[in-house]
């Protein structure tokens, strides 16, 4: 009886269980429509995710209520490792001041595993607006108080805060149009309804390219690698300005530690792989990196950093 109870207690110990990890398919939750940035970065890097897992990760695209919703579902599954989240900036650190109700908590209900990817939004405007730069878009809102509409993936997103920020910064009074994610944003940009968008540069990049949008400028402190011909908004006038992006990857809190582990040394290994690296990069985004409690750390400073953005530009809670 000994030597059975002793069976048991071996076979069900987290380390042997997790040792058997996967062994049946990945849910990756995006929670946003398809499209947008964090959609693009979930959808590269799954299939290299899936070789070192030995497993088929399926993207499941959750959006509404500013990312809220696909976290949200995230938050309530099985903390067993089939179900993870591509997050990013807004619902994993800035809609914690933006909603007063916030089915979740950023830091105590998700597990973080790492931090994959680091881009500046950039600043674009569909062809009909007679702008060329960010300077150009300060004469044009003062003149116009409240004629100038930019949309956002959704309230509190970063496309939402950068338009905010660049409002209080420069003194001008922007009408805001939330959507339900970045890519229906884009969509209504390329067709006219709405004018200027902090758009991420890897949703934005290949309508510059081919003419569809006109690039104004970044909105990062330095000027981005791939684009080193476009000033950032800083340069233009509003000095100190600086709003980016991020995107990581999480799973629901409780799943066992060497599950993080291996899902972490997977990322990692992927994020070293030279093609990889090469696409993302191509797309705007900075390939990162690191250890589930340096991400954890990383959070902890980025809710403390929006919080004091969205206090100053008197955004209330909603």
């Amino acid at each position: 009886m000994k030597t059975f109870l002793f069976a048991v207690i071996v076979l069900l110990s987290p380390a042997l269980v997790s040792a058997a990890y996967p062994d049946k398919p990945i849910r990756l939750i995006v929670a946003y429509p398809p499209g947008g940035g964090t959609d693009i970065i979930a959808r590269l890097m799954a299939p290299e995710l899936s070789k070192k897992l030995g497993q088929s990760i399926t993207i499941e695209n959750r959006g509404g209520a500013s990312g809220n919703i696909g976290t949200e579902a995230v938050v309530n599954a099985p903390p067993n490792g089939y179900t993870l989240l591509m997050g990013n900036v807004a619902p994993n650190a800035i809609n914690v001041s933006i909603f007063k109700k916030l089915p979740f908590n950023p830091e105590k209900d998700l597990a973080p595993i790492s931090l994959v990817a680091i881009t500046p939004n950039i600043l674009v405007t569909n062809m009909e607006l007679p702008i060329r730069s960010s300077a150009d878009l300060l004469a044009l809102a003062k003149a116009s108080p409240g004629k100038i509409n930019y949309p956002s993936a959704g309230n509190g997103s970063s496309s939402h805060l950068a338009g905010v920020l660049f409002g209080s910064m420069g003194n001008v009074n922007m009408t805001h149009v939330p959507y339900k994610g970045g890519g229906l944003a884009m969509n209504d940009l390329l067709g006219g309804q709405v004018d200027i968008f902090f758009a991420t540069m890897p949703a934005a990049m290949p309508f510059v390219k081919s003419g569809k949008l006109r690039a104004l400028a970044v909105t990062s402190e330095k000027r981005s690698l791939l684009m080193p011909e476009l000033p950032t908004i800083s340069e233009a006038g509003l000095s100190g300005y600086s709003a980016t992006t991020w995107y990581g990857l999480y799973a629901p809190k409780g799943t066992p530690p060497e599950i993080i582990n291996q899902i972490n040394r997977a990322t990692l290994d992927v994020l070293q792989n030279n093609e990889l690296r090469e696409r993302l990069t191509q797309r705007g985004f900075e390939p990162v990196g690191n250890s589930p409690k340096e991400f954890a750390l990383f959070i902890s400073s980025e809710i403390a950093k929006w919080a004091k953005v969205v206090h100053l530009a008197g955004i209330e809670p909603e």
